[in-house]
């Protein structure tokens, strides 16, 4: 394999400090400037202890390290880019479709990880892929990519998906994983941001939540989704106490 280094370390500088940067963002207002004013809004009442925060910081360092080898191995890859389907011109297919690809790429993303997260909590597989991810039990900013390495490498297929089916353009995937990151931030931060009763409403009822995957993280079944809740109300993996406890969270004063 043709591997640039040069590109593999810019790539990883950049996925490193965006990761680093928001989720440390996240972690200083939150578990550090404010933790005393809105303590009794947290999902958990208990906060993690140092060796957990090393621990998701370090295996989502790990991951990262993955996820440049992956993109370096194969948009800088001159042995494998002519297979994909990279463009760099927006003209090729036109500013629609570029647009369009977002939206796409988010159901996409959505249905995949649903679908591999409930294969990774099969009883053969768990131990080996995800176990790891939920020694996080009551997870923190830096959980966000905090996986093995061979869930790393399962969770970054969906690249692969994208660079050998839609039409993407060199920007498609670095603007979507810079919304991806922020919203895995949000899901594992410990506290919920979006208002009292926004679960029980129109669109809020299909979104994922912090409580919806701090529950998830808590009890290790149901509420496997991503962006939205769409699959699991589907399949039936919705936590029948999942209103409950998000009412319950927005309800407590500070």
């Amino acid at each position: 394999m043709d591997f640039s280094m040069p590109k593999f370390l810019e790539i990883l500088t950049i996925v490193g400090s965006r990761y680093f940067i928001l989720a440390g963002i996240f972690f200083v207002i939150s578990y550090l400037l404010l933790r005393n004013r809105i303590a009794k809004k947290k999902i958990q009442l208990a906060f993690p202890k140092n060796t957990d925060y090393l621990r998701e910081m370090a295996y989502s360092f790990s991951s990262m390290v993955i996820f440049a080898m992956i993109v370096t191995g194969v948009v800088f890859n001159p042995a494998v880019r002519p297979y994909t389907s990279i463009y760099s011109d927006i003209s090729q297919y036109g500013l629609a479709y570029y647009l369009l690809a977002f939206p796409i790429m988010f159901v996409a993303h959505d249905t995949y990880f649903y679908w591999i997260h409930r294969m990774m909590h099969h009883p053969l597989l768990f131990k080996w892929f995800h176990l790891v991810h939920h020694k996080s039990t009551n997870p923190s900013p830096w959980a966000a990519y905090a996986f093995h390495p061979l869930e790393a490498i399962l969770e970054n297929g969906i690249i692969i998906l994208f660079y050998f089916t839609l039409p993407m353009h060199v920007t498609h995937v670095p603007i979507f994983f810079l919304f991806s990151i922020i919203y895995n931030i949000y899901g594992h931060m410990g506290w919920e941001l979006y208002p009292k009763g926004f679960n029980t409403t129109l669109i809020g009822r299909w979104v994922n939540t912090a409580v919806a995957h701090n529950q998830h993280h808590k009890y290790f079944k149901g509420n496997y989704g991503l962006y939205l809740l769409f699959w699991d109300r589907v399949m039936g993996t919705m936590r029948s106490d999942y209103d409950e406890a998000f009412d319950q969270v927005k309800s407590r004063k500070i």
